[in-house]
């Protein structure tokens, strides 16, 4: 059960019906974590300006679904990883890839490296040792790339943490338990 309850986007007002108007425009639809978010516009407006300047990164769609796969894992968000899960697979990713991105793995030693930097900043709090580093650019990233994932770790940060506050209910299909 939600701890915070989801609003009505017919009976908000203001600047969060203005909000929920774009994403609704865009996604087609409203998942319960932006009508949790809508009780504060500051909020799902910081939200929307993060995940608009992220869109424009030098990181694949696929990346930043494989990225927040790894973050939501790390961080135990259950409706994170249903969201992420069902994304991923809109964005082209396979079960199997889905499974291994939770893992802060992957095929590609890129990427798999990319996932393991996420991982660990999420575990680390940011605190990422030379050692760290020195992989993650060994495996090709550039400080432009290396920078968009600390982007993208921190907005998936805050839905996780956002959604263990507020437990909205789960409005996508259940990712399943790794094995």
């Amino acid at each position: 059960m939600s701890r915070i309850v989801a609003l009505d986007p017919e009976k908000v007002q203001g600047k969060a019906k203005e909000l929920l108007g774009t994403i609704k425009a865009k996604a087609g639809g409203l998942p319960n974590i932006f009508k949790t978010m809508a009780h504060s516009p500051v909020a799902l407006q910081a939200y929307l300006g993060l995940s608009g300047a992220l869109a424009q990164s030098v990181l694949s769609a696929q990346l930043k679904e494989k990225i927040a796969l790894a973050v939501g894992e790390e961080n135990q968000c259950a409706y994170c990883l249903a969201a992420h899960s069902a994304i991923g697979k809109k964005a082209g990713l396979s079960d199997a890839e889905i499974e291994t991105a939770r893992r802060a793995k992957d095929k590609d030693a890129k990427e798999s490296a990319i996932l393991q930097f996420a991982k660990n900043l999420c575990k680390n709090r940011g605190n990422i040792s030379d050692q760290e580093l020195q992989a993650v650019r060994q495996a090709g990233c550039s400080d432009e790339e290396i920078i968009e994932v600390v982007v993208a770790v921190s907005l998936n940060i805050f839905t996780n943490y956002f959604n263990h506050v507020a437990e909205p209910t789960v409005d996508f299909p259940q990712a399943k338990p790794l094995s």
